[in-house]
């Protein structure tokens, strides 16, 4: 990925995310219907017999149902689109357990979206792009007109997925926890668990679904989408094996990102929400740094009153300068590349 990507990938507008699900949806049933099945396993060579699992799926509660017409009324502007829709689909808002930063339990919740046919189908998870706290009503589970579900997401699920979207930890029914803003570890394992809560549920619903998974995410989503690839393979390989994975426009290499920020003359339109980065990590990484070390007056201090207060959008004007050196020198070692410190699972530096 291009640092000009990264440098967008914080600030997409909601359309540019439905045009390129929109793409997606042009080619989605064409791909799932050329895939094949997986083959059965030789005789003398039986596939390992994975252990089982807890279960985390606490209740589910339906939204609504949703009729061919009405999904493809959502993206009327794209008419080739809406006439994809195949199946109604019905929505259902989850709950299910998961673990915060802290590594204790929490309830999250998250939206599932499954067509109304017999066939067994194949499942999405779909990661939601960057909400801000005042955008909580946007979050799956609300499912309203606002959120990225309501118009293509659903038309792709009626084309024949299951889809299944976390709200992640701090939207829904964790919203009175801060969102781990594009943390990695805890993007995978919210949506992870959420993949696992759809899944019991379309076993206790008797709905067919086979075992491709298929992740899907844009900006923060795309962030959280490679980060829970990464998780998938490494612990749930034998229960959720990964089909394929689009992981679009997210900022996935950390230290670069942070670089070209700083090493940047010319006015960033998205500060405010890399603000939102640091503090994230200075919290859940424990590493308890006042905002001056970050952030120049008189923003250290109105960013402590309010971490979303309005910033300047020329970098120079933002950061304090022992900050900027340590990073460009990388010096500063919460922020230095993978080949410079030990990584965790899903890409975030290692704390003691």
């Amino acid at each position: 990925m291009t640092i000009p990507s990264l440098r967008r990938a914080l600030a997409r507008p909601v359309g540019n995310c439905l045009l390129w699900l929109s793409m997606l949806l042009l080619v989605a049933p064409s791909c799932k219907s050329n895939s094949p099945e997986p083959t059965a396993a030789s005789p003398t060579a039986p596939l390992p017999t994975p252990e089982p699992t807890p279960t985390v799926l606490v209740g589910s509660t339906l939204i609504g149902e949703y009729s061919t017409a009405t999904l493809a009324g959502r993206v009327g502007d794209i008419p080739l689109v809406g006439a994809l829709a195949r199946f109604p689909i019905k929505v259902y808002r989850l709950t299910y357990t998961t673990r915060n930063t802290d590594g204790k339990a929490i309830t999250a919740s998250g939206a599932v979206l499954v067509p109304v046919t017999t066939q067994a189908l194949p499942v999405i998870s779909y990661q939601h792009g960057t909400l801000r706290p005042d955008d909580e009503d946007r979050a799956p589970s609300y499912y309203n007109s606002g959120s990225e579900l309501w118009s293509a997401v659903s038309v792709l699920a009626s084309t024949g997925y299951v889809v299944s979207a976390p709200d992640y930890i701090g939207y829904g029914a964790s919203k009175a926890q801060p969102h781990p803003y594009e943390h990695g570890a805890s993007l995978a394992s919210a949506s992870a668990d959420m993949l696992r809560a759809a899944r019991e549920f379309c076993k206790q619903q008797n709905i067919a679904v086979n075992q491709k998974n298929f992740l899907l995410g844009y900006s923060e989503g795309g962030y959280a989408t490679m980060a829970l690839h990464k998780l998938l393979e490494e612990k749930y390989a034998a229960e959720l094996p990964v089909t394929a994975s689009a992981p679009g426009a997210g900022a996935y290499h950390k230290t670069a990102f942070a670089q070209y920020i700083l090493k940047s003359d010319q006015p960033l339109n998205f500060l405010s929400t890399y603000v939102w980065v640091l503090t994230t990590y200075n919290r859940v990484y424990g590493l308890n740094r006042p905002l001056s070390a970050y952030f120049k007056e008189p923003y250290a201090t109105r960013l402590q009153a309010d971490p979303f207060s309005s910033v300047p959008s020329l970098p120079s004007q933002l950061f304090a300068d022992s900050f900027k050196q340590a990073v460009l020198n990388n010096t500063d070692a919460p922020s230095r590349p993978p080949s410079a410190t030990t990584t965790s699972t899903t890409g975030g530096p290692k704390r003691p």
